[in-house]
């Protein structure tokens, strides 16, 4: 999902990528917790900027529209994507300590979190 992308940019450029790349390092033990909160972060500030998108009046403005669906088929993608669904389908069981980006559930919640706000302060995934 491209929204996704744009949310590991934001975070790129405010430094919080950087800052959770150091906490790993002094935890590697918390690897994964941590890997998990930015994605889904990352989930949220793509619902941000679904938000921002699909304010009236954009289009004519020159800015990217989201259509009809748009939404419900990034929120699929969201949950097609959690971690527990990729385990359950490629093993059976579900690892939850090998999580990297949240699952399913998770992901779609966040993501709506963003969509349904527009602002970034409900996006703090790592307090």
């Amino acid at each position: 999902m491209l929204a996704h992308e744009v949310g590991h940019h934001v975070q790129s450029l405010t430094g919080i990528e950087a800052r959770m790349r150091e906490l790993q390092a002094q935890n590697p033990s918390q690897r994964n917790e941590l890997s998990v909160k930015l994605e889904l972060q990352a989930d949220c500030f793509a619902g941000i900027w679904g938000h921002a998108t699909n304010q009236p009046g954009r289009a004519s403005q020159g800015a990217m529209e989201l259509e009809a669906g748009d939404i419900d088929e990034g929120l699929r993608a969201a949950a097609a994507i959690g971690d527990d669904r990729i385990q359950r389908m490629s093993t059976g069981r579900v690892f939850p300590d090998k999580f990297t980006h949240g699952t399913s559930e998770q992901r779609v919640t966040w993501f709506r979190r963003g969509f349904e706000s527009g602002d970034p302060e409900v996006c703090e995934t790592f307090q």
